[in-house]
């Protein structure tokens, strides 16, 4: 949870946040363009995101102690209203925001579980909250007193949940809730503290509703649903005024609806199909077919522009005139497992995720290149030290090299390991590549112009290597494992040294950058120091309350070193003393790398829910 932060939390400063890459495209309707047209919104985790259209500027909304399930931006832009989840029985929050001055206006607390979804009526008078599948109940809040005005159960007895929600565009006393069975109209009844639900009526039909979206006159709204096709409601008489499309309804549900001003509606797809129809043939007039199914559209302005987000975490711009899209962000929306610097440069950088690889350049956040393997997950990478190659290790155990300009495959080392490559390291002679296998071996390459050859297999590990790391004079390299041990290995004699034992599966691991002492962690929550020369253990700090630690490096100069985790907290820690001095808190998921930016100026940490984080470097190098 978002309380504990470390043993000694009393003096620790907070880590400054500079970026964030990543998009979460699985949260319903979570990308909105703000009425300036200017700012993009969108939540990851536990942070709400703002994210300038035309610059790569960025701020950030800290306050829920989970993740944000909900997002919506009042009328006139003055206020955000977000909504998380918290643990079955606890209450999830709804958070007030000024957009203006970026700041937390008021917590508001009655739902249980999760809030499912929020908003705004016309005038910014009240504010409506839909609690999840535990909570049921729908809520008006009034804006000006920030305080609850009346709640009811959101849907009857005999149907499901509700699940979305959409207010008046003319009205302040009526908006409509949907889902599973439910269309109901609701008018607020401000003397008497209390809201009225009248049922649609839809004859025959049994729907369940994904999407809602109000006509700009009020006259009607429309609901999407997961049999893939529209309903068009009347608000006044509450029946069904027309329904399609007949024949061919829309491939995994109507995931995303808009209603624009000058008539007809955009239509997203849970097959990734974005569709701009009109009532009542609901025929595509114009399509186009995107990445991933899609989670939300967003008319910047009158909707002559859009924005589009989908679960595979690609965020398109399209221009209605000639239904184009342009992909204007993207990230991970698998696991991270590694991220690593080119030697002696901070400019870009590469991660790596399932089926892919990607280079960024660090100032502007911006995907320079991506290098797809179908199907498999790249589980570490390396540059070689002359920048001319990216070194990676794959789960069908091949090693794969690329060059980093063109993303084109230099070479690949067929079946290097048996249960896959899970580890790999290089030379600074760019003559070898160290690699570690799912089986505990670690193998040393000859990498020559044409030639990759196996010069030894050192079977001593017993399971998994999960970080390899070489000294500078290329004599000697420490692999961890996940079987409790670390081992020193001398690369010239090809054998052992030294082997560390402890109670724990090893994650991650450092040479100090005089190289007479290693630091390692795990799922112990330890952080050991050890000496190379004969494998004592030195000093036992505890790295965290909770989970275990995945990620840690050091800096040239070994005066600090920076750990993550299950905690989902970044520490940079003083060397010598052994104690945290920054505490940086924004990931929401497991983080599983951490690194060092050459020259200090950043840490770049990774996480499990596919986020890249850069916090700036605390400390003057």
């Amino acid at each position: 949870m978002g309380e504990e932060i470390s043993p000694q939390a009393e003096d620790v400063a907070e880590l400054e946040l500079e970026a964030v890459i990543g998009f979460n495209g699985h949260v319903p309707n979570g990308l909105k363009c703000h009425p300036d047209q200017e700012h993009l919104l969108y939540p990851l985790g536990c942070t709400v995101l703002i994210q300038a259209i035309n610059t790569p500027e960025q701020n950030f909304l800290h306050g829920h102690s989970n993740n944000v399930s909900c997002l919506t931006i009042s009328k006139s832009g003055d206020y955000i209203a977000s909504g998380q989840v918290t643990f079955m029985g606890f209450k999830a929050d709804i958070i007030l925001w000024d957009y203006k001055k970026r700041e937390l206006l008021a917590r508001l607390s009655l739902h249980k579980g999760k809030i499912e979804a929020l908003a705004f009526s016309p005038n910014d008078l009240y504010l409506v909250s839909l609690g999840g599948p535990d909570d049921g109940s729908v809520v008006v809040w009034n804006i000006a007193k920030r305080d609850a005005i009346c709640g009811s159960p959101a849907a009857g007895l005999n149907v499901g949940n509700a699940t979305s929600l959409v207010f008046s565009r003319c009205r302040d006393e009526i908006f409509v809730t949907a889902g599973n069975g439910t269309i109901r109209v609701w008018e607020l009844d401000l003397p008497n503290r209390k809201i009225w639900p009248t049922e649609c009526q839809t004859g025959q039909m049994k729907r369940i509703v994904l999407s809602v979206a109000m006509a700009e006159d009020d006259g009607f709204f429309y609901l999407g649903t997961t049999t893939g096709d529209i309903l068009k409601m009347n608000p006044r008489t509450k029946l069904l005024a027309d329904t399609g499309p007949v024949k061919d309804k829309y491939s995994l549900g109507v995931s995303a609806i808009r209603s624009l001003k000058m008539g007809g509606l955009l239509v997203g797809s849970g097959a990734g199909l974005l569709v701009f129809c009109k009532s009542p043939s609901y025929k595509p007039a114009k399509k186009i077919q995107l990445q991933g199914g899609i989670t939300s559209i967003t008319l910047r302005g009158e909707g002559h522009q859009f924005f589009v987000g989908t679960e595979e975490s690609h965020i398109y711009r399209v221009n209605f005139t000639d239904f184009k899209e342009t992909l204007i962000a993207t990230c991970h929306f698998e696991a991270v497992q590694d991220v690593v610097f080119p030697f002696g440069t901070s400019e870009l950088f590469a991660t790596c995720a399932k089926k892919d690889i990607r280079v960024w350049h660090t100032m502007s956040n911006r995907e320079l290149l991506r290098i797809t393997v179908p199907n498999i997950t790249c589980h570490a990478i390396d540059f070689m030290r002359d920048g001319k190659s990216i070194i990676s290790a794959w789960n069908d155990g091949k090693i794969r090299a690329f060059a980093p300009e063109t993303g084109r495959l230099l070479y690949a080392i067929s079946s290097a390991h048996r249960i896959g490559v899970t580890a790999v390291a290089t030379t600074s002679d760019c003559k070898r590549v160290i690699s570690g296998g799912g089986e505990g071996e670690v193998r040393v390459w000859q990498i020559g112009c044409q030639t990759q050859k196996l010069e030894e297999a050192l079977k001593e590990h017993k399971s998994s290597v999960s970080c390899i790391r070489v000294k500078k004079n290329n004599e000697e390299c420490v692999t961890a494992s996940t079987d409790g041990t670390c081992i020193i290995w001398d690369l010239v004699r090809l054998k052992r040294n030294q082997m560390i034992l402890a109670n724990t599966l090893f994650q991650c691991v450092c040479y100090h950058p005089e190289e007479f002492q290693i630091i390692t962690s795990g799922t112990d929550r330890k952080i050991a120091y050890w000496e190379v020369f004969d494998g004592t253990v030195i000093r036992e700090l505890e790295g965290a309350l909770s989970g275990s630690i995945n990620g840690m490096d050091i800096t040239q100069e070994g005066a600090h070193f920076v750990t993550g985790g299950r905690d989902h907290l970044v520490k940079v820690w003083d060397y010598n003393e052994g104690e945290v001095t920054h505490v940086g808190m924004g990931h929401s998921g497991s983080i599983t790398r951490v690194r060092i930016s050459p020259g200090n100026k950043h840490i770049v940490s990774v996480s499990a829910d596919g986020a890249i984080l850069r916090w700036k470097y605390p400390f003057a190098s």
